[in-house]
């Protein structure tokens, strides 16, 4: 059985850098690769919630990244774990997202069912393994990054293959022989404490940042919602089975609680003057904070002070924080994500993701890239060829996803 926690890389590299070089650890090797990545550059023209390139202030994945890895790199420090796996974690989560962000995903996803569908998760750990180019094995295949076990490891989100009638998963088949690699000597399905820190990062980072986000744009009045019951009924709604698993009802006194808060409540008026905007940075940090002292507390409440990594301990996140940041993420859907589903754009995107698909199958492969063309020819079968041109799709950002549809389909670009 393979020790989980062993730096090890499949394949083994010899060094060709000599010292003083090569005393940099393996994770900040990782570290670095994540960081000079192809796929890295491209989440700067990648959705978080608003279209890539429509606002200056607003997110992108790029950004969305890098404050994921800052706050897992904070956590996993106070915890124990190797802080450049965790930010290793941080900084990798999303490169398997393709344009349009969880639309986009969708999309690839209902046209993929032949290769065995699209998930973002199971996406990033074929980018790391396979598509980004940087390690050629033995045979002179892609190892793509070739990072270490435990780095690849704490990316797993979803440390399982699909299954019937799963959405969210980890691995496509056939990434299996790495995936197994890299999980050996792993709990089933358990994720290690490092991949556990970056998901929590992840939720604390979008709840917090996509409401920050919706101020500033205009797109979220706390008035109102602190003003009025049916609308904070209407949160509770939303978020109850979507985040949460707690009913709407018992919901309400959590975010009436929220909205009390003096940190929220200096929100009530925001109209974007600076004293706005400072009230509104220190909602951010205090938010994030507090989520990330809270779950760093309850886990050495139940673990103790000795350092925690790898499959130690189960990352503790307490019920009124976990709530909390639930409530966040209810007020960003209801007020700034749920409305953009009903947007022309929002429907077209699909169309432009899955028509693209199906040119791409029709003339590959003529018109992609030379990588990709590459694994098309060497697929044996229609699935591994379709999973090339998802693979080519997928890669593609949310500016050049629709040049690419508009060349290919003979129409004049919008």
């Amino acid at each position: 059985m393979t020790d989980p926690v062993s730096p090890g890389r499949r394949p083994a590299e010899e060094r060709r850098v000599p010292e003083p070089e090569s005393t940099r650890s393996p994770f900040q090797r990782d570290r670095a690769r994540v960081l000079h990545s192809a796929g890295f550059r491209r989440l700067a023209s990648k959705t978080q919630v608003h279209t890539a390139g429509t606002d200056d202030f607003l997110r992108t994945r790029l950004t969305h990244s890098l404050e994921v890895a800052q706050i897992a790199r904070e956590t996993g420090n106070k915890l124990g774990c190797d802080p450049d796996v965790v930010d290793v974690a941080g900084l990798a989560h999303d490169l398997g997202h393709p344009p349009f962000g969880h639309n986009g995903e969708d999309a690839l996803h209902a046209v993929s069912g032949a290769c065995g569908g699209f998930e973002g998760n199971a996406q990033t750990l074929r980018v790391l393994t396979r598509l980004e180019a940087k390690v050629l094995d033995d045979e002179d295949r892609s190892a793509g990054l070739n990072l270490t076990r435990a780095s690849l490891d704490a990316t797993c989100k979803y440390p399982w293959p699909a299954e019937p009638g799963a959405r969210k998963f980890g691995v496509y088949a056939d990434d299996r022989p790495v995936f197994d690699w890299l999980r050996g000597g792993a709990p089933a399905g358990v994720r290690c404490l490092e991949a556990q820190v970056m998901d929590w990062s992840d939720d604390v980072a979008y709840s917090v940042h996509d409401v920050e986000d919706g101020l500033h744009g205009g797109y979220i009045d706390l008035a109102a919602l602190m003003d009025d019951p049916d609308e904070q009924s209407g949160v509770c709604k939303d978020v109850a089975g979507r985040y949460a698993d707690e009913s709407a009802a018992s919901l309400q006194e959590a975010l009436r609680e929220l909205l009390r808060d003096p940190v929220v409540r200096a929100l009530h008026d925001y109209d974007g003057s600076f004293g706005a905007q400072v009230a509104l940075k220190d909602f951010t940090s205090m938010m994030v904070g507090r989520f990330v002292n809270a779950a760093v507390d309850a886990t050495r409440g139940r673990y103790g002070g000795e350092r925690l990594r790898r499959y130690d301990a189960e990352l503790i996140v307490p019920e009124a924080e976990r709530i909390q940041c639930a409530l966040l993420k209810g007020i960003a859907w209801r007020y700034v994500m749920q409305p953009r589903t009903s947007e022309a754009w929002y429907s077209r995107q699909r169309e432009i993701l899955a028509e693209l698909v199906a040119i791409l199958s029709d003339r590959a492969p003529d018109h992609l890239d030379p990588m990709f063309a590459a694994a098309w020819h060497e697929a044996r079968y229609d699935a591994g060829r379709l999973r090339a041109v998802i693979d080519q799709v997928a890669s593609l950002t949310d500016s050049s996803a629709p040049v690419w549809h508009a060349r290919l389909a003979g129409l004049p670009l919008a």
